[in-house]
């Protein structure tokens, strides 16, 4: 490595992520997972990183932010026996966007470890930067999926990290709004939610300049509302200046 490569990168990925399948005709496809991989390896990036398959974390830890009888649920749900939890599918919202599949809590833990096993790593000084594809389910409630989310993995990160650091900046460069990830922190000055994203009539519906947090939190939810038309110039035009302020 040169010295512009010298930046410790730890990379999260596990080949079973490519094997779940949100059902036919949905949008979500873990499989691009397996397929941005392919990517990192061909072109040779992982020669620059180190490659780490993430160790599951527990349930329990999954509740440090969800529910006991959300992650509960998640945990006993099989497409075999959606019948018998009728009214627990309605409650937590799990139907037609985050649809029941095989295997669906193993998922979870996957992509929730990779996250989680990055803060982790960089809380130890082992790396200056992680990745992890297959996470960054930020529409996920403490006791609701939503958007294709179940287990809203930065959430468990941005707490990991809290762990030692006294404050984190999130930065949301999703098209839809980072709502979920909003919601938790926002009655706290200790995590700064910064989101750009298509606004109006766009799931989920939130993110108003207006939405700046609560209490403690107040001035520390960043929205950036998009209209459609946006291209890469225009939005690094206002990408930087707010977040060069931001830092």
């Amino acid at each position: 490595m040169t010295s512009k490569d010298a930046r410790r990168v730890s990379y999260f990925y596990d080949a079973e992520v490519g094997n779940y399948h949100y059902g036919q005709g949905h949008p979500m496809k873990p499989h691009r997972v397996r397929m941005t991989h392919n990517l990192v390896v061909n072109y040779g990036l992982y020669r620059r990183m180190e490659v780490f398959r993430p160790r599951h974390v527990s349930p329990t830890a999954m509740t440090r932010f969800h529910s006991d009888d959300y992650i509960n649920f998640l945990r006993v749900i099989t497409p075999d026996n959606m019948q018998d939890y009728i009214r627990q599918l309605q409650r937590f919202n799990v139907g037609e966007d985050c649809p029941v599949f095989d295997g669906l809590f193993e998922f979870c833990q996957l992509y929730t470890s990779g996250s989680i096993g990055g803060a982790m790593r960089l809380n130890d000084n082992q790396a200056d930067a992680v990745i992890n594809w297959a996470g960054g389910l930020h529409h996920a409630k403490k006791a609701e999926a939503s958007g294709f989310c179940y287990v809203n993995d930065c959430v468990l990160a941005i707490l990991e990290l809290l762990k030692k650091h006294p404050r984190v900046l999130y930065i949301d460069i999703d098209i839809h709004h980072g709502d979920g990830v909003e919601e938790a922190f926002y009655c706290t000055n200790r995590v700064m939610t910064v989101s750009f994203h298509k606004f109006g009539e766009y799931f989920p519906g939130t993110g108003d300049v207006l939405d700046t947090g609560y209490a403690e939190g107040k001035n520390y939810a960043i929205n950036f509302p998009l209209n459609d038309g946006m291209d890469d110039e225009s939005y690094k035009k206002i990408f930087r200046p707010v977040i060069g302020k931001v830092m």
